[in-house]
């Protein structure tokens, strides 16, 4: 995939609707920010589809495209929800599939979804670059989740855990052209921080990054240097914060051009007047209720939407 200069937001993302959502026991050992629940999991779905159609809802009426696949009832994908894991989508026509963790989750990779952005949504798809060989080797880099990607500058940060391995950046910068920031992250507890969108947030001229959580000083010096000579203002974050998913935020664009900036009510919560006023300098506030969602799967609004950057007919 050749480099490309590239425009940080989109005005389209993909989401995938849950059909069978419930809290995945293969991904709770390296998730902590999932939390234990009795919740059936007919109830956990209910809730679920709630809060999809309310987060779809608003971003729609913000402005932004969304283009909607339901997700399939066999085989059970309990976190479908969250395709910006298995996929990400770039100008140049390449889509890039990746490598995932949990066994119950490789099946949410859909080449129906890639073939019908194509015929139905006039996206142009030149090139699938496939890094899901990577699981037979027990390596594993899961999209946008581990990689949080500054496209214009072709930098992708990267917090390393059990679901983002060295092997696979790697190959990821050959393939893409990406300078790779490889850190490691930690949450208050000193429990690794499973995704690198988690603990940070690159927009436009904007990064949200709980930097305290970056394990050595050296790592968090080199990681906000970058940062700074891109020259994004900075945004940051506490651990309390950190646990309310403000750092699981994402920039785009309404199809006007209005920036905007997508959250959860509860990240939205959390922040301080001062930060609310930094981020509403750069882009306007889209927040949705999704406390089952965050609760039960550990994941909030960044990991519900994989953005469209694919070129389109007409």
């Amino acid at each position: 995939m050749a480099e490309q200069k590239e425009a940080q937001l989109a005005s389209a993302v993909l989401m995938i609707r849950p059909v069978r959502f419930e809290s995945n026991p293969l991904t709770a050992a390296s998730n902590a920010f999932m939390e234990d629940t009795d919740a059936a999991p007919q109830a956990q779905q209910r809730q679920a589809a709630t809060e999809f159609e309310a987060l779809r809802t608003a971003l729609e009426a913000a402005g932004v495209e969304v283009i909607c696949f339901d997700d399939t009832a066999e085989p059970h994908t309990p976190d479908a929800v969250f395709p910006n894991n298995w996929v990400t989508f770039h100008p140049n026509g390449a889509v890039v599939l990746y490598p995932m963790e949990a066994p119950n989750r490789r099946s949410e990779r859909r080449m129906d979804i890639i073939e019908a952005l194509a015929g139905t949504y006039g996206f142009i798809v030149r090139e699938i670059v496939d890094l899901s060989a990577h699981e037979n080797e027990g390596r594993y880099l899961e999209g946008t989740g581990s990689l949080v990607l500054d496209r214009p500058n072709h930098v992708a940060y990267a917090c390393l855990s059990s679901r983002t391995h060295v092997e696979v950046l790697a190959d990821f910068s050959q393939r893409t052209g990406y300078e790779i920031i490889a850190f490691d992250a930690v949450d208050r507890d000193g429990v690794p921080i499973y995704h690198t969108n988690v603990m940070m947030s690159v927009g436009e001229g904007l990064a949200i990054i709980c930097d305290r959580s970056i394990a050595s000083d050296e790592q968090r010096k080199a990681v906000l240097q970058r940062l700074e000579e891109t020259g994004h203002e900075l945004v940051r974050l506490d651990f309390d914060q950190l646990e309310s998913f403000a750092g699981n935020m994402l920039e785009l664009s309404a199809v006007s051009g209005e920036r905007l900036m997508a959250m959860s009510e509860q990240a939205h919560r959390s922040l301080t007047g001062a930060q609310r006023e930094i981020i509403e300098r750069h882009a306007t506030i889209v927040s949705a209720p999704i406390d089952r969602i965050e609760k039960y799967a550990g994941g909030s609004v960044r990991c519900m939407l994989a953005e469209i950057h694919l070129p389109r007919t007409g």
